[in-house]
């Protein structure tokens, strides 16, 4: 066969394999149109369930108020519970297994169960855990429902709508919408509800001034002027009753300290604060937040704007970079080495405030970033913490006016020791950790504790315990002499206040 005929004979079998190639091109297309088509179904049947979640949200009410729970799906899975009455919230992160945040909003609360418990009534907790529960239970029973309907509903409209001569027949394109909404369905039931351990709260707030609550609470039951007017007249009537005021020092224009602990994250009582204080000194003696993290140093920043200056020692419930955080706030920031400097240094170990000479010793329980915030408290401190304490405090007695420490558990050695051998100058400890306001007298030694201004902290519902602080009134001319000091209580439920003014001049009777 010659040339030409070898070029015909390829001519005759490109003419036969050309239908077989136009065809498979046609299938080809005809595939992926197809393909297409399912996807539109399958992303439709998805949007039609992210639109229910996102959109859909209801209200409930429990016997302590009324809740609106809502999901936000495309967020890191957890379960926020918000107060948006005093911006602030809690976040339970990982109970979650989807990227789903499941919201619930206390939107009201019923005064009369505030009030009960503020009386010191009681509250059963399990109830309102039961309710709570239930209602997200219901809630998220009709959530998950309403998102494969209309996970079903769209992907079939889209396959209705797509729908052509050269589309996947109709029952293919609505059994992908079916079987993508039950895929959905599965996702939502297993991984959707809380589960697991909530013992990791992570607390945050949105807005730049917390405490708005107790604004909201004086005006309902009583007015701030009310609160000083009835404040200042309990204190000069205390004062009137004094035997023998003629040969009392005066207390008019003294200077004053404001001493005050165990604030555990309580926003709401920094008006309180910040009135007590105004632009004296404040004198904090630990347990300013409940674990001493970042946000919480974030969320508590404002309070160390009150007091001219703020001075803090650390408690059990506070930790090495809450220290630090402050001391970069110009928070006065004193540990048993020193006061501690915004590099992380130490400075001096008794510093000038006011006029007084002041020391302060951190509590061995702190919390540690290097540790994740841990709990590190033990019931007591161990006889070895006590004698470092004594130690520490020894050398200084005569040369410090005031020693600020959290754990009262830690300076009784030493305290023993004082009252054995007055010191020949007076000195004020100031302290904490109990909750309880109390003064205590010893030849020399006069022990304020200022009670919890906090009231417990954020975590306290039933233990009924009172906004609680002191005032140190004393001179420094010709030398330092405390004057009185004034043990200040106010009901966080009806806002009513008690003081007690003790004067302090002499020695006590040991």
């Amino acid at each position: 066969m010659g040339p030409t005929g070898v070029l015909e004979r390829r001519a005759r079998i490109a003419r036969l394999l050309e239908p077989r190639t136009g065809e498979r091109r046609r299938r080809l297309l005809l595939s992926a149109r197809h393909a297409l088509v399912v996807v539109l179904v399958v992303g439709a049947s998805i949007v039609g369930a992210y639109g229910v979640l996102d959109t859909y949200d209801e209200t409930r009410q429990l016997s302590v108020g009324q809740i609106e729970l809502s999901a936000d799906p495309g967020s890191a899975g957890a379960l926020d519970l918000y107060v948006p009455l005093v911006d602030w919230g809690v976040r339970f992160e990982d109970v979650i297994r989807l990227p789903i945040r499941l919201n619930v909003d206390l939107r009201t609360v019923d005064r009369s169960v505030v009030s009960r418990v503020a009386q010191g009534g009681t509250l059963d907790l399990q109830d309102v855990r039961d309710e709570a529960r239930d209602a997200i239970a219901a809630y998220l029973l009709k959530l998950i429902g309403f998102a494969l309907v209309g996970a079903l509903a769209l992907g079939i409209l889209v396959a209705f709508a797509v729908r052509h001569h050269s589309s996947p027949r109709l029952r293919y394109t609505v059994a992908a919408a079916a079987l993508t909404t039950t895929a959905i369905g599965v996702a939502l039931i297993v991984l959707f509800p809380p589960r697991g351990t909530f013992d990791e709260p992570q607390y945050y707030a949105f807005g730049p001034d917390i405490p708005r609550a107790l604004d909201a609470v004086e005006a309902a039951q009583q007015s701030t002027l009310a609160l000083d007017q009835e404040l200042d007249a309990q204190l000069v009537g205390l004062a009137r009753l004094v035997a023998d005021p003629a040969g009392r020092v005066t207390l008019a224009d003294r200077p004053t300290i404001t001493i005050a602990s165990d604030l555990h994250n309580n926003f709401l009582a920094k008006p309180i604060l910040d009135r007590a204080t105004g632009d004296n000194p404040l004198f904090f003696a630990g347990d300013l937040t409940d674990r001493g993290s970042p946000l919480e140093a974030r969320l508590v920043s404002q309070v160390t704007a009150l007091g001219d200056p703020f001075v803090f020692v650390s408690g059990n419930h506070d930790s090495d970079s809450l220290q630090r955080d402050l001391a970069r706030r110009d928070a006065v920031v004193l540990t048993q080495y020193g006061r501690l400097n915004p590099d992380g240094t130490y400075g001096d170990r008794i510093v000038d405030i006011d006029g007084l000479r002041v020391a302060g010793y951190s509590d061995p329980f702190e919390r540690r970033s290097s540790e994740n915030f841990r709990d590190r408290y033990q019931p007591a401190p161990t006889p070895a913490q006590q004698d470092a304490f004594t130690a520490w405090l020894m050398p200084l007695i005569g040369e410090v006016d005031v020693v600020m420490v959290h754990e009262p558990a830690l300076f009784e050695p030493a305290l023993a020791i004082l009252q054995d051998d007055p010191p020949d100058r007076p000195l004020v400890i100031v302290t904490g950790h109990t909750h309880e306001a109390s003064l205590e007298l010893y030849p020399g030694v006069t022990v304020v504790n200022g009670g919890s201004v906090g009231a417990g902290g954020t975590g306290n519902l039933t233990e009924s315990t009172d906004y609680a602080l002191a005032r140190l009134i004393y001179t420094t001319e010709p030398e330092f002499q405390p004057l009185a000091a004034d043990l200040i209580t106010i009901d966080p439920g009806d806002g009513s206040s008690s003081a007690r003014r003790e004067r302090l001049e002499g020695e006590p009777e040991p």
